[in-house]
């Protein structure tokens, strides 16, 4: 391999861990446009509960993600095979967390494993088994996911979990990003 195919191999490799670092801030953030640029309209998306494009997929998930009044999600670090300058297949392991408050369609605190009526979520983990192409689009080419499997590992329940009311004693700020263009949001 020549210095200018290992320095391409560097640059392919990091705009891909870009995309994947994307995929989950938008999530978090609400942000449609940005979780739209992590993929080709046309990749093929399997996460067991929807098959289809990632074009309809989006509504499907950004609807989910809204549903919780709190989420966060992280990849572990992305392994990727660099097929050609066009092609690459990647695997990573994740961790995502919703939380909801009891009237926005949390499980009922005797599902919850414990009494009351405090906020409840779950703790997914599992694996990210993504293809991707590099396209022209916009004047240049880019990396984004052209085919996605999701496979669910495990799963842990969340149970009274902080409302988002302040705490006197653990006074952190928390953040309840319930819709698109929080104040907080920076697109970077």
């Amino acid at each position: 391999m020549t210095r200018e195919d290992a320095l391409d191999a560097v640059i392919a490799k990091q705009a891909i861990s870009d995309v994947m670092q994307r995929y989950c801030r938008t999530l978090d953030w609400l942000d449609d446009a940005g979780q739209a640029s992590c993929f080709w309209p046309d990749a093929a998306i399997d996460y067991g509960f929807f098959t289809g494009t990632a074009e309809e997929f989006l509504p499907v998930v950004m609807a989910i993600e809204r549903a919780s009044q709190r989420r966060w999600h992280m990849l572990s670090q992305v392994s990727i095979r660099l097929h050609s300058d066009r092609h690459a297949s990647t695997e990573c392991y994740g961790m995502a967390a919703g939380v909801r408050a009891p009237d926005a369609g949390a499980a009922p605190a005797s599902e919850q494993g414990e009494v009351g009526s405090g906020w409840s979520g779950n703790v997914y983990g599992g694996r990210y088994l993504d293809e991707f192409e590099r396209r022209a689009h916009a004047g240049g080419d880019e990396w984004r996911i052209s085919k996605r499997q999701y496979i669910l590992d495990w799963q842990i329940p969340l149970v009274n979990q902080p409302s988002g009311e302040p705490n006197p004693d653990f006074p952190l700020p928390m953040l309840q990003i319930l819709e698109s263009g929080h104040e907080k949001y920076r697109v970077i």
